[in-house]
């Protein structure tokens, strides 16, 4: 599960280094696409569920709600967010924006990050879904958890709901956090053979290419979208099968969401690494832009890890004034 971890953030960083650098072709019918247009397809097409993979392992694992893993989900984003506007504003004091640093600490109702407040939210309410679904029995959790993803699609995906029209909603990651809860709650789908759900990944992302060619790009990568949706779980289900121990897989696994938070900080993201990527996207050949997004996604992974055993050790001297109660663990006096 961390290894997946691990690939889910390099997934989120290659869909960044592909459609929201260089966009969707203008026409995605058969006969205009050329070469380029069809990589930017399917590469989005095989990495799109990065996002709904790294909600499944929190689903699967369980959110503890405590006190300190709350603050200190607080404390990784604005220690990023602040560091990082901070460093701009002292590179560039030309263009200081009083407005811009301050809007840097309040990580979870100004961020530029959709992810971080959804995630929040999430957390807070996993008390009730977890106590809720441990009450219920298996069947009664895969019937819940079923009627929650058909009315996802059919309001969200089809009819384009404002509740969730795309998946980049509070509601999308409960929904994809019951999927993972009512997986590790249903011991017969988890002893499913990895090989079967690898055919059914692949299969998935077939499905998602041509629902973006033959409907649009939008709806067709949509985190919510029926095939999106069972390209992730198949996906999860895979790698649920594998059996690796690693210490060092479990070490950068603990900085896959600082990955996520430096990378899209905004002056990082909008001041270098996406301008970066047009123009290489605009100068280079296709084998070596294809070559480039991978080596890109591993080499800011890899130079981020340092960076988060600096955070992770000032937010161990600071946890211990912390009390580490649990919400949900007993019923409030």
């Amino acid at each position: 599960m961390e290894l997946l971890r691990i690939a889910s953030m390099l997934m989120v960083l290659m869909v960044h280094f592909d459609a929201a650098s260089v966009g969707f072709p203008s026409d995605v019918s058969l006969a205009a696409m050329d070469a380029r247009d069809w990589w930017r397809l399917v590469t989005e097409s095989a990495v799109i569920i990065g996002v709904n993979c790294f909600t499944l392992i929190s689903g699967y694992f369980g959110i503890r709600l405590r006190v300190r893993s709350t603050a200190g989900f607080w404390f990784e984003c604005v220690a990023y967010s602040v560091a990082i506007a901070s460093m701009a504003c002292l590179l560039k004091p030309e263009k200081f924006d009083l407005v811009y640093w301050a809007d840097s600490w309040l990580v979870l109702s100004h961020p530029k990050l959709w992810y971080v407040p959804a995630y929040f939210m999430l957390m807070l309410v996993s008390p009730l879904v977890n106590r809720g679904m441990a009450a219920l029995t298996v069947r009664q959790n895969i019937i819940l958890t079923s009627i929650f993803v058909v009315w996802n699609i059919w309001g969200g995906w089809v009819w384009w709901a404002s509740f969730n029209p795309t998946g980049y909603t509070p509601i999308q990651l409960i929904m994809v956090y019951m999927i993972g809860r009512c997986i590790r709650l249903s011991p017969r789908v988890s002893e499913s053979g990895k090989w079967i759900w690898a055919v059914v990944y692949f299969l998935a992302t077939a499905l998602v290419l041509f629902s973006a060619i033959f409907v649009d790009c939008t709806r067709g990568f949509a985190y919510n979208s029926p095939f999106v949706l069972l390209q992730s779980v198949a996906f999860f289900m895979f790698f649920l099968g594998l059996r690796l121990r690693s210490r060092l897989v479990n070490f950068l696994a603990r900085s896959a969401f600082a990955v996520y938070l430096v990378h899209m900080s905004p002056a990082l993201w909008g001041g270098a690494l996406k301008p970066f990527m047009v123009s290489c996207w605009r100068s280079m050949e296709l084998w070596q832009y294809a070559l480039l997004v991978p080596f890109m996604a591993v080499v800011i992974y890899l130079a981020v890890v340092p960076l988060d055993m600096v955070r992770r050790r000032v937010w161990s001297l600071m946890e211990q004034w912390l009390p580490d109660k649990e919400f949900g663990k007993q019923s409030l006096k």
